[in-house]
């Protein structure tokens, strides 16, 4: 019996000179979303959640900040409007 031994090309490697790009977040989990807006999760998720936006993966539920943003437009008021 004979072994052959298959050649795989080598992945190119990453050069060290290159530097990693950000990429924007397309998507915040409720935590991230909440303490972009300054409050509590629990706050975020009783008072903001169920006008935004959710994208359900597994258990998560992620938000687009898209959604926070017309969400803060449409419940911004003149500060002397608020008691």
């Amino acid at each position: 019996m004979h072994h052959v031994s298959i050649l795989r090309p080598e992945m190119p490697r990453r050069s060290r000179d290159r530097p990693i790009e950000t990429v924007s977040r397309r998507l915040l989990t409720r935590a991230e979303a909440a303490a972009s807006l300054g409050m509590s999760v629990a706050h975020f998720e009783r008072f903001v959640q169920p006008f935004v936006k959710v994208v359900p993966c597994g258990q998560l539920l992620l938000i687009e900040p898209g959604s926070l943003d017309r969400w803060v437009q449409e419940h911004a008021r003149v500060a002397s409007a608020v008691a």
